[in-house]
């Protein structure tokens, strides 16, 4: 897959995982493509690790489904943290 091919994934990826997550998170399109990203490294990485496969073509299921999987787990990681550090600057 290429670079530009990846860049989408991750973005479309990271829109589903806001979309499948309850509630609010932070962050507009810049912030979900940049963590639709990470989360798709992150789905390939526990792909091949797990279940010894990895990212494959644009157009296979699997990728789909570890990017978007790689992505929810991204959003939860970040929303623990902006409320974490968005709690601190509400209270001070």
């Amino acid at each position: 897959m290429g670079f530009l091919g990846f860049l989408l994934l991750g973005l479309i990826a990271g829109a589903i995982a806001k979309l499948i997550l309850p509630g609010k998170q932070a962050g507009g399109w810049i912030a979900t493509l940049i963590l639709g990203v990470v989360g798709a490294l992150l789905g390939g990485w526990l792909g091949g690790l797990i279940f010894n496969v990895n990212l494959g073509g644009f157009f296979e299921l699997r990728s789909w489904l570890l990017a978007i999987v790689g992505s929810l787990i991204v959003l939860i990681i970040w929303g623990f943290i902006s409320n974490r550090f968005g709690s601190k600057k509400a209270a001070d």
